[in-house]
């Protein structure tokens, strides 16, 4: 099984579970995870979920050898929007990375240990808090290969971090570390390394301990309109058509060994 699900109490733990793939989505994994967050969503005994990643990393975005290959190809045609899609409540579609076109009325907290890049921080940015443990890394790596960022990471970076700061690290793709990210509040917590998912979980217990139909009313108005996070996804889907024309050579470059651990240089 590529994502593991466990009930702790009130919380839901979504674990990526690819090892041997730095926790990198395909688009099995894709589907499980929008399928896990969905039952979360209808799960009226779980309060709060956490997604995080098996050993020691979160998500190194998604499978670059899968779209090399081309066996991905089914799957971004599968994840079209429609021009008339308005509401991802009423009506909800999976994305590439699987949740993140989703619009939850309960929180879902991230514990990031090692790498959240590319995919992996549109992922986290699509988590409404992120604990971060010092040696983890966020950076948007896939500027190197022409990958472009189609999981709500154009719109949700600027809103978490500023325009000025997300125009940077877009623009760049540089690694941010988790004490940069705590001052530029793209994490929300720092924890020594290992402990992301204890301290995403004690933050979770707290948040169960509140009168839910309260506080997810207020979580729900202070986020950006369903009509304005529908529109703000169609508008960034317009960069799919740019994989085609450069993302699936950089991922081959990718899938030939270039530009491995985060490197800039030999791309």
């Amino acid at each position: 099984m590529s994502v593991t699900i466990t009930q702790e109490e009130r919380v839901t733990v979504v674990t990526i579970d690819r090892p041997q793939a730095r926790n990198a989505v395909n688009p099995d994994t894709a589907r499980r995870l929008y399928d896990a967050f969905t039952a979360f969503e209808a799960d009226n005994d779980s309060y709060v979920a956490i997604l995080t990643g098996s050993d020691g990393a979160f998500c190194a975005g998604f499978d670059l050898k899968t779209a090399a290959d081309g066996s991905a190809q089914g799957w971004i045609e599968e994840v079209d929007i429609p021009d008339d899609w308005t509401d991802p409540i009423a009506d909800p579609l999976p994305a590439p990375m699987g949740p993140s076109r989703l619009m939850l009325t309960k929180p879902v907290i991230a514990a990031i240990e090692g790498p959240a890049v590319a995919g992996g921080m549109e992922l986290a940015l699509w988590c409404d808090l992120r604990v971060m443990a010092e040696g983890a890394v966020m950076g948007i790596y896939c500027r190197r290969w022409g990958v472009p960022l189609i999981d709500g990471g154009t719109f949700r970076l600027p809103r978490v971090v500023g325009q000025g700061i997300a125009s940077e690290l877009i623009l760049t793709g540089r690694p941010v570390e988790p004490a940069e990210a705590a001052q530029i509040g793209l994490a929300n917590r720092t924890v020594p390394r290992g402990e992301a998912l204890n301290a995403a979980m004690a933050l979770a217990r707290d948040l169960c301990r509140f009168p839910q139909s309260c506080m997810r009313g207020d979580h729900l108005s202070s986020r950006m309109p369903p009509a304005d996070l529908a529109a703000a996804l169609r508008r960034e889907w317009a960069s799919a058509a740019n994989f085609a024309a450069e993302g699936q050579k950089g991922a081959a470059r990718f899938a030939s060994g270039k530009g491995r651990g985060g490197d800039f240089d030999t791309i």
